[in-house]
C-alpha cells in the first residue's frame, strides 16, 4: 500500500499554511516534561482543518469548480465547510439525523449545504451526491489528502519541540494519528509516538495486536463519550499505524472527563472529551509510556456545553 511520506507532509504544510493556525506548544504548568498542543485554537475549533484544506488545495481547476461533499456529524464537516469557503468553492454535507444542532447550525453558517438523511445512509448518499453532480468526495480520515495534512501536526511538534521524547496522540478513523506518527518518525526516529484511545472504543489497539482491521460497530463504541474516537481503522490508516505506531494505550470514561476537568482549570483551555484522552493517559498512565519530554495532542474544543458543565460540576479527580 501506497503510504503518505513527509515529503508529502511538507507540500500540505505549504498548501494550508494560508488557512490553518500553527497551534503553539503550551509547557504544562504541573508537569516539567509536558507540552499541550491546543488544535483547540484552530478556527473551526479542531484539527480537522489541517486535513479538509489541503484536501481542498489539492483538486484541480474543474474539480475546484464541482465543490465537495462529505459526511460528517460534527468537526470534520465544519472543516470541510471552512476550507471550501476559504476557497471559494461549494459545499455538501451529509449529517445524519439526531447530530447536534449547533454543529448543524455552525456548517449552515460556513456556507455548507446540509443534507439531513439517517444514520445507515449518510456515507451512500454522499456517494450518491458526488456521483449525480462531479462534487469531489472527501472522506474524514480514508484519504492520503487528508493523512498528509493533518501529518503537519506533528511536523510543528518536532520543529518547535526537537528534542521531543513522546508524542501522545489519540485515535479514532486513524487520519490524524497517521499522519503524525509518520511525520514525527521520520524527523525524530528515537522520539515514541503513542496512539490513546478510550477502553470503550479499543479498536486500533485490538487491530493492531491482531494484524488486520477489527471493527466492534458503532452500536458498541457509542458508549464512549469521545464522540470523534469512535470509528474504526480503515485499510490504509492501519497500513500507516502499523508501520509508524509505537503503541497505543487505553483510558477510562471517568480518566477522560478527569482530564477535561484538569485542562479546564489549570490551563484554561476547553477541550472536548476526545480531545483529552491524550492528557488522561499522562495524568493516569504515566508508568506505561516511555519517559522524557512528552506532548499531548489535544484534537479539539467543539464540547457540548451540558457535558462541560457536567465534568466541571463533578468533584476534581487527582492526576
Amino acid at each position: 500500500m501506497d503510504l503518505v511520506s513527509l515529503a508529502d507532509i511538507r507540500a500540505a504544510a505549504t498548501a494550508v499554511a494560508p488557512t490553518v493556525l500553527r497551534t503553539p506548544l503550551l509547557p504544562a504548568g504541573w508537569d516539567d516534561h509536558l507540552w499541550l498542543k491546543p488544535e483547540s485554537l484552530q478556527p473551526v475549533g479542531s484539527f480537522k482543518l489541517r486535513g479538509a484544506t489541503n484536501a481542498v488545495a489539492a483538486l484541480d481547476p474543474v474539480g475546484r469548480q464541482r465543490g465537495v461533499v462529505t459526511h460528517s456529524s460534527g468537526n470534520h464537516g465544519q472543516a470541510l465547510a471552512y476550507a471550501a469557503r476559504a476557497a471559494g468553492i461549494g459545499c455538501t454535507v451529509v449529517v445524519p439525523e439526531g447530530a447536534p444542532a449547533v454543529k448543524v447550525d455552525r456548517m449552515r453558517a460556513l456556507g455548507a449545504e446540509v443534507v439531513l438523511v439517517p444514520p445507515p445512509r449518510r456515507g451512500a448518499e454522499a456517494d450518491r451526491i458526488a456521483a449525480a453532480t462531479g462534487a469531489a468526495l472527501v472522506p474524514p480520515f480514508d484519504d492520503r489528502r487528508i493523512i498528509a495534512g493533518q501529518g503537519t501536526l506533528g511536523l510543528e511538534i518536532v520543529e518547535d519541540r526537537p528534542d521531543v521524547d513522546v508524542v501522545l496522540v489519540p485515535v479514532g478513523g486513524g487520519g490524524l494519528s497517521s499522519g503524525v506518527a509518520t511525520a514525527v518518525k521520520a524527523l525524530r526516529p528515537s522520539a515514541a509516538v503513542i496512539g490513546v484511545e478510550p477502553l470503550l472504543a479499543a479498536e486500533a489497539q485490538e487491530s493492531l495486536a491482531a494484524g488486520e482491521v477489527v471493527v466492534w460497530g458503532e452500536e458498541r463504541t457509542y458508549r464512549t463519550c469521545a464522540d470523534g474516537l469512535r470509528l474504526p481503522l480503515s485499510p490504509l490508516t492501519f497500513a500507516h499505524l502499523r508501520a509508524h505506531l509505537d503503541d497505543i494505550v487505553t483510558v477510562t470514561e471517568d480518566e477522560i472527563r478527569a482530564a477535561m476537568a484538569r485542562l479546564a482549570r489549570d490551563a484554561r483551555l476547553v477541550v472536548e472529551p476526545s480531545g483529552a484522552v491524550a492528557l488522561a493517559a499522562r495524568l493516569f498512565h504515566p508508568d506505561t509510556l516511555p519517559a522524557g519530554r512528552t506532548v499531548a495532542v489535544l484534537t479539539g474544543g467543539n464540547v457540548d456545553p451540558d457535558v462541560l458543565a457536567g465534568v466541571l460540576g463533578a468533584p476534581a479527580a487527582l492526576g
